[in-house]
Order: structure tokens, then C-alpha cells, then sequence
């Protein structure tokens, strides 16, 4: 079986964060998730286009990072598929029972340590019947606070050999490498490579972590499907004293509108204002994007991504990184992981 159609899309994923508080008030009072459960030291929340009990699980902890994603399968037999070729590469930790609104799962992890899961089992969500919509494809309600955003869109992982990674994911999981960028002038060497399952440009993105960390999470990112949507999100972010990052602009790679903030545990998200480029071909050929022409491909509007952070932060922070993100007005940096808000 050709790995190439074993994996459907990126359904979840979980951020840690120090800021319960603040990171909860991003998400729901900015960007207007709604809140579907809690359990423990953790939140679940969704968009309102979402097709699953949750997207977004959010976790009280010491710093930010990354501490799960979830990829579900086709099928179940190709659920069964991945795992063994997943053991195979030496990367997988076994089955566990699943968690909220998600069934039995395979765990796993990228050569650098991300951690993630297969899934095939998931609870289809059902709004309750004040938030069911009129528009039947629509999984409940726009809410009326906020921007918010339509549904979970893409990851983008930093990773200490980019080559690596791709390839893993290529020959265990089935990703097509829709574009990357290579330096030529210094050993051909792989800096970023964008990669999906399904006709989006890109579900999941790796860059090259400078720092020599590995593990380390670069960006979650959220669908608008409306560029105009980030310009009015980059309104509300200075009016509310998160920190943007860069845009709102367009990139060369993927053609996607975007706009990166740090939300107030630390984490960085990017706010996708479309689609990007939509990947039909069966037999597409991937791009590849020389390093020293790469203006483009970074910005089409000639926005700057800040090299002192862009290129070099990620989460959890290595030593010294937190200081090039401004402290939140919203909640406090010193949450400790009991201190999740009372609903």
C-alpha cells in the first residue's frame, strides 16, 4: 500500500503554556475558540468549523511548547499500516488508549523527538442545539466574539537536520514535499521543507533550528480563509497588547496570507488568512527555492521577518530566548501548572 494516502489531515494538536490565563483568554476572548472540556490541568477548545470534539488542547506547565499532535488515518487498517512502519524507523512509543473525544492512538515521535499520534477513532462533534448552524457544513455557530478563526490549519516544527525529517515523513507517513529551500552556496543544505497528505500546500512545515536544539515547535497555525481577517486580527493584537510578530503580508512559499503573534504563554501562532496554493496534481514535482534569492519566497509584500526571532525562536525557549518575547498584560508569566482558571 502506497503510504502517499494513508494519512487524512492534521486533527489536533496540544500546547503547553506558563500563562493559563492569558493563553485561554488569546484563544477564546481573541481569536473565539470555544471551550468544549476540561480535565486536570487541561482545556479543550475548538473553531467553530472544526470537525472534531476538539482542536486545540491547551496544558498548564512550567514553559511553552509543543506536546502533542494528532494525524488521523484513512482508515483503520491503515492506522494498523503506519504504526508498524513507524516501528520499523524506530520512532514509535506504542498505543495508548486515547483522550478526550479520541480513541485508541499510536504513538510516535519525529527524529528529533516531536511528539505525535495516529488516530483513526474520533467523536464527530455535535452542536448542542443553540449553537447548530443553518449552514448544514457547518459544524456550529460563528461565534459572535472575537476574530475567529474557521478551523486548525498547519504546524511548522524546527528540526536540527531538516533532510532528516522530511525523509521520515516521506517514506513512513506518505507527505509529498511541496516546496523547500536549499542552500546552495554552503553544502546543499535543506533549511525548510514544506509538506502535506492532502491538496493543502502545506500541513506541516520544517525549518532548520539554528540554535542546534531539537524537538522544538516553531508555529501552530489557524485558517481565516479571508485575507482581510489578519489585518483586522493585527488591530486587535496591538489594541490588546499582543506582541505581532510580522505581517500581515503573503509568502512567496505556499502563497498563504499570514500574520504571527506570540500568545501570552509564549508560543507562537500564525493566523492564515487563505488557503495558499492548492495542490491537484498527482504528479506534482516539488519546488525548490535557492537560499540567496529567497525574498520572495519569505514575503511577496517585502514584510520582514524579524531575524532576531523568527529564524531562531521556538518553544520550549533555549536559554536566554525569553527575553525576546515581551511579557503578556494578560494573566501572569508565573502560573503554575494547578493554577487553571475556574469557568
Amino acid at each position: 500500500m502506497n503510504p502517499r494516502f494513508e494519512l487524512a489531515h492534521l486533527a489536533h494538536a496540544e500546547l503547553l503554556t506558563p500563562n493559563m490565563e492569558g493563553t485561554l483568554w488569546f484563544f477564546t476572548e481573541l481569536l473565539g475558540m470555544r471551550e468544549v472540556d476540561r480535565q486536570g490541568d487541561s482545556v479543550y477548545l475548538r473553531c467553530y468549523e472544526d470537525p472534531y470534539h476538539h482542536s486545540l488542547k491547551v496544558t498548564a506547565a512550567d514553559g511553552p511548547g509543543l506536546a502533542n499532535l494528532g494525524w488521523r488515518t484513512t482508515s483503520p487498517e491503515a492506522l494498523e499500516r503506519r504504526a508498524t512502519a513507524l516501528d520499523k524507523a524506530g520512532l514509535g512509543r506504542g498505543w495508548t488508549k486515547g483522550d478526550l473525544g479520541v480513541g485508541r492512538t499510536f504513538a510516535f515521535a519525529s527524529p528529533d523527538g516531536h511528539p505525535m499520534e495516529l488516530v483513526w477513532e474520533v467523536e464527530k462533534y455535535l452542536a448542542p442545539p443553540e449553537l447548530r448552524s443553518p449552514i448544514l457544513t457547518r459544524r456550529s455557530k460563528r461565534p459572535l466574539r472575537g476574530l475567529p478563526p474557521r478551523r486548525l490549519d498547519h504546524v511548522n516544527l524546527m528540526a536540527s537536520d531538516v533532510t532528516v525529517q522530511k525523509e521520515l515523513f516521506e517514506q513512513t507517513l506518505g507527505f509529498g514535499t511541496r516546496e523547500r529551500v536549499v542552500d546552495f552556496a554552503h553544502g546543499d543544505t535543506e533549511i525548510g521543507a514544506w509538506m502535506s497528505v492532502n491538496i493543502l500546500g502545506h500541513e506541516m512545515a520544517i525549518m532548520l533550528d539554528s540554535t542546534g536544539s531539537k524537538g522544538r515547535l516553531h508555529h501552530l497555525a489557524f485558517w481565516y480563509g479571508v485575507p482581510q481577517h489578519n489585518t483586522d486580527a493585527a488591530e486587535l493584537c496591538r489594541e490588546y497588547g499582543i506582541q505581532i510578530e510580522a505581517g500581515p503580508d503573503v509568502h512567496g512559499i505556499t502563497q498563504g496570507a499570514f500574520l504571527y503573534v506570540f500568545e501570552p504563554g509564549g508560543n507562537r501562532i500564525e493566523l492564515f488568512g487563505n488557503s495558499g496554493i492548492l495542490e491537484l496534481e498527482p504528479d506534482f514535482e516539488t519546488v525548490t527555492w535557492d537560499l540567496a534569492d529567497f525574498d520572495t519566497g519569505i514575503a511577496i509584500g517585502g514584510a520582514t521577518l524579524p531575524a532576531e526571532t523568527y529564524f531562531v525562536y521556538g518553544t520550549p525557549p533555549v536559554a536566554g530566548q525569553e527575553s525576546l518575547i515581551k511579557p503578556s498584560v494578560i494573566g501572569t508569566r508565573t502560573t503554575t501548572k494547578s493554577a487553571v482558571p475556574i469557568r
